[in-house]
């Protein structure tokens, strides 16, 4: 939860002028899958979880409970990471599940909010942005985009933002090359304020030190309050960012934006932060605008069918032309092991290895292999899976 006051912002963003986007139906028939059932299942779920502070189990539940529900959309274990860290006596854990994009495999849009509490169960700090999350996850999950996306549930919010500031520390800068990261969309306390009227979500803007983000931030926040306009039936108010998990990526000189609820509850870091005192409605209205939102960062394909995504089980290889190394990004295959080969043009096989326990990218060196057009040829249990591919 942000804890400092928010203040109205200073200047106007021209929400017509700056950028062309357009509606996409596509988008819209996607956003449209959001489900009431869905988010008010997953906040009762998350209430019921208890108190998710640092050190108790209730923490450790609900991070089982959210790795649950991705293999349940159909993810695999090997598309998810946790990123331990210890903070006062206590070992935390973010969750990160990764979607390889298909054209830009090693940019990410990441998509985050924080699943720890303090004091009272959070339904709507941050359970409201945790089942968000969730539920753009389960409708993405057979959707090809452009760009990878990270979903990453983070922990510590309410310690000081420490999985976040762990996270950027150690895997965002601790990644040769640096991880190359598109923008960031943080997703915490959405849950608006019952019996009032919830009409108008806010987004968040970098206005802070380091300056030189603070013109992109700009651009990706108008562009997120454009998709609120076109994918759901929500008012749109533009302000600060503030004290949540996006700070620390802001302060390394990430793009940043949000969203956060502009009726702000009182009921946060409270006992009574339950969801009879949130606004379900209003959930569900701002994850149809994150769903659209997500899309249009990640640069959803909706025209290829997702049957043909499907097909190969979401697999890819890249980069292609390839030199130093191919990737082998392993998609929603779950066989313990693979065997690659890789099939010159007279059908010689000049590379060959088995890969046990694979995570979900693996790097196959190339540096003995000669210049040409192959045939990269994946094996897994009764599955083939076959590219061709040039090595400069």
């Amino acid at each position: 939860m942000k804890t400092e006051t928010k203040f109205l912002i200073l200047f106007l963003l021209c929400l017509n002028g700056l950028s062309a986007q357009t509606f996409i139906q596509g988008y819209a028939d996607v956003a449209n899958q959001v489900t009431q059932t869905n988010i008010t299942n997953n906040l009762t779920q998350f209430e019921a979880l208890g108190v998710k502070y640092r050190g108790t189990a209730a923490l450790q539940n609900t991070l089982d409970w959210i790795k649950n529900k991705y293999i349940s959309y159909g993810y695999t274990a090997g598309q998810m990471v946790e990123d331990s860290y210890s903070y006062s006596g206590s070992t935390c854990k973010n969750l990160i599940l990764t979607k390889i994009g298909t054209l830009h495999p090693n940019t990410y849009v990441i998509v985050c909010g924080h699943y720890d509490t303090v004091t009272g169960t959070g339904t709507n700090d941050n359970g409201s942005g945790t089942s968000i999350l969730l539920e753009i996850a389960r409708l993405l999950r057979n959707v090809p985009t452009d760009y990878s996306i990270k979903f990453i549930n983070f922990s510590g919010e309410e310690d000081g933002l420490r999985g976040s500031q762990h996270y950027v520390a150690s895997v965002v800068n601790g990644t040769t090359p640096k991880m190359d990261i598109k923008l960031v969309f943080n997703i915490d306390e959405v849950g608006g304020v019952a019996g009032m009227v919830n009409n108008t979500i806010t987004c968040d803007v970098d206005q802070s030190s380091p300056t030189s983000n603070n013109a992109a931030s700009a651009v990706v926040t108008n562009e997120l309050a454009t998709c609120v306009d076109l994918y759901s039936p929500l008012n749109t108010f533009i302000n600060f960012a503030d004290a949540t998990d996006y700070i620390p990526f802001e302060n390394n000189g990430e793009i940043i934006t949000g969203f956060y609820e502009t009726n702000i509850s009182t009921r946060p870091h409270t006992a009574n932060d339950f969801l009879i005192n949130m606004d379900p409605v209003y959930v569900y209205n701002v994850a149809k605008a994150a769903v659209g939102a997500t899309m249009h960062f990640a640069i959803a394909n909706t025209t290829l069918g997702r049957d043909d995504f499907d097909a190969d089980f979401q697999v890819s290889f890249f980069p292609n032309p390839a030199k130093d190394f191919l990737s082998i990004n392993f998609g929603t295959l779950t066989e313990p092991s693979y065997q690659f080969s890789l099939i010159d043009i007279n059908g010689k096989i000049v590379l060959e290895k088995t890969v046990q326990n694979p995570k979900q990218l693996e790097n196959i060196a190339l540096a003995s292999i000669g210049k040409g057009m192959y045939l990269a040829n994946l094996h897994a249990g009764d599955k083939n899976i076959s590219r061709k591919i040039v090595i400069e």
